[in-house]
């Protein structure tokens, strides 16, 4: 089997958890190499993704690092059979890799969680709202609108976003395309599987709020995955020490934010200021612009 040109991240983060599960379990490449009749060089290739590896070897080498968790295991084994294909292909050509990758990503979480702080989350922009972020680009626009139907009922994946209010604030498009964005926000929240939350200017305390990311929750807590965003570009972060600080931060953003959108109310309580609230006022002041 030749070696992969072009690494996907799922295929390097499958590789990474076989080489965290070897160095926990105290064994060598080589070692652990002769468990599964394999080569110490072709062992350092299939932890760096550039080698897949088959399930029966997959399955010795979880045996021989000790990993019992079913769960644990049966993501790994997913990770492993996985061929990386699916409606995202056919847009290789047209958009960054990283934006395969997280499509991928996407579609096998259990859960999404998206902290944002000038742009309204991906999964939640209306067409017109994406049109002017990717600058009218067709088919990166449909790239984004395919990516959304994970929220669709019949998906029904559970996402919780917490939005600073500086992005409900940012007229991209003019007010039009942001009045529709706001009310496409209250919409969606109407789905139960849907959570938003507002984290308002006048916030008295400071949790790191400047940089956007996703956490997309795997099928066991160390295979959840962060997305960060940053002016270099996006990263992925898999290491379980560097994915539970964003897994802290969120709880702690989730708290510092206005109550969720409850759609069920016919406007906003008097007792207390909510994301209901937040994103009608501004939605209303938009009518007169």
């Amino acid at each position: 089997m030749g070696f992969r040109t072009d690494i996907s991240e799922r295929q390097r983060r499958f590789g990474d958890e076989l080489r965290r599960l070897r160095n926990t379990a105290g064994l060598s490449a080589a070692e652990i190499g002769d468990v599964l009749g394999m080569k110490g060089p072709a062992v350092s290739h299939t932890e760096a993704g550039r080698l897949g590896l088959n399930l029966e070897r997959l399955t010795l080498w979880l045996d021989a690092c000790g990993v019992s968790d079913p769960d644990y295991r049966a993501g790994l084994v997913a990770m492993c059979r996985s061929n990386g294909k699916g409606w995202w292909s056919e847009y290789r050509p047209f958009v960054v890799p990283a934006a395969l990758d997280l499509a991928e990503f996407e579609s096998t979480a259990t859960a999404l969680a998206s902290y944002q702080t000038h742009l309204i989350p991906g999964l939640l922009q209306t067409k017109g709202y994406t049109e002017v972020i990717h600058e009218y680009n067709e088919r990166k626009v449909d790239f984004r609108n395919r990516r959304q139907q994970v929220l669709a009922p019949e998906n029904a994946l559970p996402f919780h976003a917490v939005i600073h209010e500086a992005a409900l604030h940012m007229m991209y498009g003019g007010p039009t395309v942001m009045r529709d964005q706001l009310t496409h926000l209250i919409e969606m929240a109407r789905l139960p599987h849907v959570t938003i939350q507002i984290l308002p200017f006048d916030c008295t305390v400071y949790a790191s709020t400047d940089t956007a990311f996703v956490l997309m929750h795997g099928p066991h807590s160390r295979l959840d995955t962060v997305l960060l965003e940053n002016p270099h570009g996006q990263t992925f972060l898999g290491d379980p020490e560097e994915v539970a600080p964003f897994r802290r931060k969120f709880d702690r953003l989730k708290g510092m934010a206005l109550p969720p959108l409850d759609t069920s109310m016919s406007g906003p309580s008097p007792a207390f200021r909510d994301s209901w609230g937040m994103i009608q006022h501004i939605r209303y002041k938009l009518l007169g612009r």
